[in-house]
């Protein structure tokens, strides 16, 4: 049974369609990447799939269930981080903490939970004196209390500096590990790429695309570019006739060879090998994510097919 899954889920306010027939399915387990440009309707998607918002029109099932006929159902299996979150100036990180594990019936130590995210030493703080960062990696912590099948997070590396970022990939990778799904919406591309196992592409509120990192560099014409350093260089001829390179060039020593995807990159280096070179260095240059991001951003579905 998928996580999250919605038919033809569509939400206008007045001639202004903000989400139009979003047909998306996010499976049991996996880490999904909900990204798009300010305005695709990214934030509005998340908040009906939580019940925040009602739909226009269309179906929307959150682990089974119909957020806005069970709700509660709903909300006992998840945990949420929203982009706008209320914490209280006056209360301790760890009385926030508390007060989430109460909200849940859970039996989660506090301390525990604070220290996963990286504030055991500022458990005893009114959260008014917190950073931006130290505020997120608060709501973070709440959001994880009762171990949820499904978090949601909604920017969750905003204010967070490069160390707060490692930590928040590892509790993503340790929550999928541990059987969760993990929905999140990001600007940081990087952080996409380091966790997802598949992202969609939301266009003007409309799905763009869905799909892996690297099938989606595939579909957008970004071959790999794989550079070996070579004791021989051999024939061009003998990597040209790999299927699925597209270009190959000689500087020196240096072979670089332009790969239609990541699997025809072991070949090369086979083909090299047995041509009796040797490869002393290898280096790969992907397509960035910013490009790919761009090109299913820029123009339509069927443009980026042909």
């Amino acid at each position: 049974m998928p996580s999250i899954e919605t038919n033809e889920l569509t939400k206008r306010y007045g001639d202004t369609v903000v989400v139009d027939d979003l047909d998306l399915e996010v499976r049991a387990g996996e880490v999904f990447g909900f990204l798009g440009p300010n305005g695709a309707g990214k934030s509005t998607t998340i908040d009906m799939l939580l019940d925040f918002v009602r739909p226009t029109s269309g179906e929307v099932r959150v682990l089974g269930h119909d957020p806005r006929t069970e709700s509660v159902a709903v909300r006992d299996r998840i945990g949420i981080l929203p982009e706008g979150y209320a914490l209280y100036d006056r209360r301790t990180a760890r009385q926030h903490v508390a007060f989430a594990v109460e909200l849940e019936d859970a039996d989660d130590d506090p301390d525990a939970v604070l220290d996963r995210v990286g504030l055991a030493d500022d458990a005893d703080r009114p959260v008014g004196g917190f950073s931006k960062g130290m505020r997120q990696r608060l709501a973070l912590g709440m959001a994880l209390v009762d171990d949820p099948d499904l978090l949601v997070l909604d920017e969750p590396s905003a204010g967070l500096d490069p160390s707060g970022i490692r930590e928040l990939r590892d509790i993503i990778r340790t929550e999928a590990d541990r059987g969760a799904t993990v929905f999140f919406s990001s600007h940081v591309l990087e952080q996409v790429e380091a966790v997802c196992d598949r992202v969609g592409i939301l266009r003007e509120g409309e799905l763009a695309t869905v799909d892996t990192i690297d099938n989606l560099r595939e579909r957008a014409g970004g071959a790999s570019t794989l550079s070996l350093t070579v004791d021989t260089v051999p024939e061009s001829s003998v990597l040209e006739a790999v299927d699925g390179v597209r270009d190959v060039t000689v500087d020196g020593n240096t072979l670089r060879v332009a790969c239609a995807d990541p699997s025809v990159k072991a070949a090369v280096i086979a083909a090299v090998e047995d041509a009796g070179a040797t490869v002393e260095d290898i280096d790969v240059e992907e397509m960035s994510l910013e490009s790919v991001f761009e090109t299913y951003t820029e123009r339509t579905p069927s443009e980026v097919e042909a």
